[in-house]
């Protein structure tokens, strides 16, 4: 089919964000007409970088819309790669905008003169765990008998590591805890900034210089590998999962407790293979003793390709996709709806009981750094997590040539 006729949407691959896009453009397509024919490619995030920036399908007509994630948004504002919304949002804003949103979720794409984007899925980092095993009588007092003292969601690292030695019963396929280590720049990353500021460090300095090298990050790196390598407490295929796959298998029963995103907890309740529904719970990523409580906030948004051929259909379809409506389409879902009416909800929170606490969460949810060359700087820190987890060379040598290299 001819470019003319279709309209391409460049989609992260993954369940729920597929379907949701599905169902969004056939409410679309009904109610406005827009004479187009969707054609959406879902792409993991290292071919999606590439197809958007590298191949430069944001510039050169290959897409519509793109869904991005905050990490690359310096780049594209830099680079010109994203329509600036701020026109559309003056002439025709979404419904609610911007009061509709948290303000966490209005930061990052906004560039001052420019907007070039708007959120679409959120969901901080969370500890989840498992409600039926953690209030399990039989449990509790196996683990009081084991430990000395009471079962209970962990608040610290120490007790997250005892809870997942204690749930961690490989003969039943079921695993203490799994953490996403595939090496795509992003999962490890993510695990670097949770690791370094739950062990009281900084990720950057007051002049916004990313800081691999500090006792925080060696805090935090040390415990990291101790724990992978931790055959008695996690499951032995993170270094295959990315976070979608680890969080399908604490859906397919498989972890007792994991640090991983909200929607990974939501999704638990609405997909099909779930097999934890009902039983799951979030509470905060722990940390070591007089560490902060932290959360990472990383989340995805919709923008309108600089190159697109159908830049107004494609401001209709972002008002659309944003809607209170749609935002509830997606949540169903398994994604998780930006919208504070989403969070509010009640139906949704008869699902997910937990859903409005959202709101607290985004209180103390940190950001990493925004920067044109964040994809630089986070291929560092992959190789750096990657020597931490895959060698026996001292933490702080590996941080030291990391610090080098970035400098």
């Amino acid at each position: 089919m001819r470019r003319a006729e279709t309209f391409r949407i460049a989609v992260r691959k993954f369940g729920p964000f597929e379907s949701a896009v599905q169902k969004i453009w056939a409410a679309f397509e009904q109610r406005h007409a827009p004479g187009l024919r969707l054609e959406f490619v879902p792409m993991d995030l290292e071919p999606l970088h590439q197809a958007l920036f590298e191949s430069g399908g944001l510039k050169n007509g290959d897409w519509d819309v793109t869904q991005i994630i905050t990490d690359w948004l310096a780049e594209a504002y830099e680079t010109g790669a994203l329509e600036n919304l701020k026109p559309y949002l003056e002439r025709n804003p979404p419904e609610d905008y911007p009061d509709g949103w948290a303000p966490s979720l209005l930061g990052l794409q906004d560039f001052g003169d420019a907007i070039i984007g708007l959120p679409y899925h959120d969901g901080p980092e969370m500890l989840i765990w498992r409600r039926d095993l953690f209030e399990d009588p039989v449990e509790q007092r196996a683990f009081r008998s084991r430990y000395g003292r009471e079962l209970r969601v962990p608040e610290t690292w120490e007790e997250f590591v005892d809870a997942a030695r204690f749930f961690h019963r490989p003969e039943r396929n079921l695993y203490g805890t799994v953490f996403a280590a595939y090496p795509d720049g992003h999962n490890t990353v993510y695990d670097f900034a949770l690791q370094t500021w739950t062990h009281g460090g900084e990720l950057a300095d007051e002049a916004d210089r990313v800081v691999l090298d500090s006792p925080g990050a060696r805090r935090g790196m040390e415990f990291y590998r101790s724990l992978l390598k931790d055959a008695s407490a996690v499951h032995p295929r993170c270094r295959e999962f990315d976070s979608v796959k680890s969080g399908l298998a604490f859906a397919a029963g498989e972890v007792a407790l994991m640090v991983n995103w909200f929607g990974f907890a939501a999704m638990c309740e609405f997909i099909a293979e779930s097999k934890v529904k009902g039983k799951v719970d979030i509470a905060p990523v722990p940390h070591a003793p007089g560490a902060p409580l932290v959360s990472l906030n990383c989340y995805w948004l919709y923008g309108i390709a600089a190159g697109s051929p159908h830049k107004d259909v494609a401001w209709e379809f972002l008002r659309f996709a944003v809607s209170r409506e749609s935002d509830l389409v997606l949540t169903r879902e398994g994604g998780i709806g930006c919208r504070k009416s989403t969070w509010r909800d009640e139906e949704i929170n008869r699902s997910v009981p937990y859903y409005r606490r959202l709101e607290e969460v985004h209180r103390y949810a940190r950001t990493l750094p925004r920067r044109s060359d964040w994809a630089r700087v986070a291929h560092v820190i992959d190789q750096v997590v990657l020597e931490t987890i895959n060698t026996d060379r001292p933490v702080e040598e590996i941080l030291r040539e990391g610090q080098a290299r970035l400098d």
